[in-house]
């Protein structure tokens, strides 16, 4: 394996306890995974911090943990994801002085128009790009304790939102729908954006749940010494 830098070390590994490849609960050895990996020490370690911050490890006395995907209160949260993005689109709707400021958004259809022109590659980083999208759309609808509530619960559910965006289909399938929301807001067509923006979380939350399982499954196998 060629020398990996500091980035790509955490996103190696971020990558090997996304996809089930250590055992829930495992120790994660610093001077093993610098061996695997072709590293110095320092750098495992850097990458370590930045998992826990991710919720993916967790760590003791005794060093650094595989962490179980968390799934308690998943679906409570995106209910009230859900709730709270719906309810900045109804505003527009409900409101006669409410307008979604195009000044915030068309910039974010310029911006995932480019995106859909070249993809990027499928990394749980993607996380925070979809974040950015879900924060500004609700932003525009003028609501600030709307988009803070909103911004909570994303810190909330990242670790296993993460699980989203491991392939290249789940990219180009959000690229995709997202450009159909802001488009149809931009657009006055509130009423298709809503039901557009209902189902395109609800099959995130579909995805999150069918992907973070079977990385659990594979960790429950590793620990069981199967393969």
């Amino acid at each position: 394996m060629p020398k990996l830098r500091r980035d790509q070390v955490y996103q190696e590994l971020r990558r090997r306890i996304m996809i089930g490849e250590f055992a829930l609960n495992s120790r994660l050895v610093e001077e093993r995974l610098a061996a695997q990996l072709g590293v110095s020490r320092t750098p495992v370690r850097e990458a370590l911090v930045r998992l826990l911050a991710d919720g993916q490890v967790t760590r003791n006395e005794g060093g650094y943990f595989v962490a179980m995907p968390d799934f308690s209160d998943l679906r409570d949260l995106y209910d009230l994801r859900i709730t709270l993005e719906l309810r900045g689109l109804a505003r527009g709707i409900e409101i006669d002085s409410v307008t979604h400021d195009p000044a915030l958004l068309e910039p974010l259809r310029d911006h995932w128009r480019a995106m859909w022109d070249e993809r990027p590659e499928p990394t749980a980083d993607f996380v925070m790009v979809d974040e950015d999208f879900h924060v500004t759309l609700l932003r525009s609808a003028g609501n600030s304790v709307l988009t803070s509530t909103l911004e909570a619960v994303n810190s909330r559910i990242r670790p296993v939102r993460m699980y989203d965006f491991l392939s290249e289909q789940r990219i180009e399938l959000t690229i995709s729908q997202h450009l159909a929301v802001v488009e149809r807001v931009l657009g006055g067509h509130l009423d298709d954006a809503v039901g557009e923006l209902h189902a395109h979380v609800g099959e995130s939350m579909e995805e999150v749940e069918r992907r973070a399982a079977r990385a659990l499954t594979q960790m429950m196998l590793h620990r069981g010494g199967m393969t």
